[in-house]
């Protein structure tokens, strides 16, 4: 089972921004779809950003956002570093939450990802804004 690990997760004010990562052991060439997620306690998990294959064996890539962070967030694929990325611009205290990255093997059909077409899931990483 191929694990993932998040990191970059911080304390910072509103306005900042952040770079969370999630890398794994082994070639993500064949997770064709990979999103990032959050939680706040008491609440359903949002899937916020995702990236998949635009079609099977595809080297395009289609992105996907929330729209409570379409224009701020970007997520990224590093194949070569086994890893991919979200980009976190004009931060909130809304947007405080733990950030979960997660993948499937297939695409994702058109969307965001839903939780439960996840096949691996991180441990999460804490982001916390400050007004």
């Amino acid at each position: 089972q191929m694990e993932l690990v998040e990191s970059g997760g911080d304390s910072v004010e509103a306005g900042g921004s952040l770079r969370l990562s999630c890398s794994a052991q082994r070639s993500t060439l064949g997770l064709a779809c990979m999103a990032w997620f959050r939680r706040v306690p008491g609440k359903e998990s949002e899937a916020v950003a995702t990236i998949s294959r635009a079609s099977v064996g595809s080297r395009q890539f289609v992105q996907f956002y929330s729209d409570s962070v379409k224009g701020r967030f970007t997520i990224s694929r590093d194949d070569g570093e086994n890893s991919f990325y979200l980009e976190m611009s004009l931060l909130t205290p809304e947007d405080t939450a733990t950030y979960y990255c997660a993948a499937k093997w297939y695409l994702c059909g058109g969307g965001l990802m839903a939780s439960s077409e996840v096949d691996l899931w991180g441990r999460g990483t804490q982001v916390t804004v400050s007004s």
